[in-house]
């Protein structure tokens, strides 16, 4: 079923209605869908390079708001967020998210949004924990935003070719992204 969710937000990718398509797949991932927009933002890039940072901006509008959705599953609707978690696998979220955030602040949120764990994972856990809603808001918008970013600028300088050098190494382009939002941190603490 999965890969079959997989060719169908492909399908998308190519359609007519792409952006709209983006918009829904974005929001909908944030909360309770498991294909990531990535699948669909990579091609829609490669295809338009010149759309890259409106196709970056539509996926993180869209998931901000999607993630607002999954934060209100977990704030309002208890039973069916853990239910949700445990069908993705974590029925420990909310003690997970909770360890990280007394240990790490809104680093957790901030680092998580950027990683390949499911976004949605992170929204409703945030909402089951009553996290601060503005700090949640502002930290979706710069963790969602620097991904989407990066996923564009990529495709749009190296175009397919990238994906199997990302996947392959995972790990140390997701340390270079976490260097860089420390650093914007830090220099926006500078500014100040």
């Amino acid at each position: 079923m999965l890969r079959k969710l997989y060719d169908l937000v492909l399908r998308l990718a190519a359609s007519r209605h792409a952006g709209l398509w983006l918009a829904i797949v974005a929001f909908v991932e944030a909360s309770v869908f498991p294909i990531p927009p990535d699948v669909m933002l990579a091609p829609m890039v490669y295809a338009r390079p010149e759309r890259a940072w409106r196709l970056a901006l539509i996926c993180t509008v869209a998931s901000v708001i999607g993630g607002m959705a999954g934060y209100a599953i977990g704030l309002f609707l208890q039973p069916a967020a853990v239910s949700i978690l445990t069908f993705f696998g974590h029925p420990h979220a909310l003690a997970e998210f909770q360890a990280g955030f007394a240990k790490w602040g809104v680093w957790v949120i901030l680092l998580k949004g950027v990683t390949p764990i499911p976004f949605k994972l992170v929204t409703i856990a945030s909402g089951l924990a009553k996290f601060n809603f503005g700090l949640f808001v502002g930290a979706a918008i710069i963790t969602r935003g620097l991904r989407f970013l990066i996923v564009a600028a990529l495709f749009k300088k190296f175009g397919p070719a990238i994906q199997p050098v990302i996947e392959k190494r995972l790990v140390l382009v997701t340390v270079v992204i976490l260097v860089v939002i420390v650093l914007g941190v830090l220099a926006a603490g500078l500014l100040h």
